[in-house]
């Protein structure tokens, strides 16, 4: 196993590891707090799936996680910025918008801090392997890389890309005004195509950077705000 991949597996490790940090940290808190959104032991065994294909990424013609030539402003900064761009959006449209009153009590999407922390970096992880993670690396291996021997990359991709990028917006398909309707599809689509491009420009942790980005202003600070400014705890 050469470096890069050893560095795409401890890195997988280390996210697993704080996944399960999660489980301990959520079932604790839950003792005390009925409203904690707590993992279990099921997603930790599941997320064991994607091992075999954070290690098949050379395979799949898609960069290593921390390949070398790319640099992290490119593999971190810029995906980090384009998610904390859509997670203002949402703050705005959602909250300064849709909720400019105060909330009298945590909404499902928010989490005390700093559990938040660890949920939503876990939560994060999850969507990255089973949205891209694993249907980009097993599909592009069975068509570009096994069917096609190799050609044709780009007609290959974005047709996987596209697909993976609607998934998020049709599961969480959301209800209200239309025009409501209309920006929760348009920009959830738009969001993660943008997270396809970059797993394909820079790996799995620049995919990654952009759902972090977002979840850091949309979960996290804002939690914090509702939580110790709305809410006064």
């Amino acid at each position: 196993m050469n470096a890069e991949r050893r560095q795409s597996l401890y890195t997988y490790l280390v996210l697993l590891a704080i996944a399960i940090a999660t489980v301990f940290y959520g079932q604790w808190l839950s003792q005390y707090n009925e409203n904690i959104r707590v993992w279990n032991w099921i997603n930790i065994l599941i997320m064991l799936i994607g091992i075999p294909f954070i290690l098949l990424q050379k395979e799949a013609g898609l960069p290593e996680v921390w390949q070398f030539g790319i640099s992290n402003k490119h593999r971190l900064l810029i995906p980090a910025l384009i998610g904390l761009f859509f997670g203002a959006l949402d703050v705005l449209v959602i909250k300064i918008i849709m909720h400019p009153e105060p909330y009298e009590s945590l909404p499902p999407s928010l989490q005390p801090f700093p559990y938040s922390i660890f949920l939503f970096i876990s939560g994060a992880f999850e969507i990255e392997v089973f949205y891209r993670l694993i249907p980009l690396t097993l599909l592009l291996i069975v068509i570009w890389k096994w069917i096609l021997k190799g050609k044709h990359f780009s007609w290959v991709f974005w047709p996987i890309a596209i697909l993976t990028a609607i998934r998020e917006p049709l599961e969480q398909w959301p209800t209200g005004a239309t025009w409501y309707i209309v920006y929760a599809i348009l920009s959830g689509f738009i969001f993660n195509l943008l997270q396809a491009y970059y797993f394909k420009k820079a790996g799995f942790m620049s995919s990654m950077m952009v759902r972090l980005g977002h979840y850091l202003l949309w979960h996290i600070l804002l939690g914090i705000y509702v939580e110790y400014v709305e809410l006064g705890s």
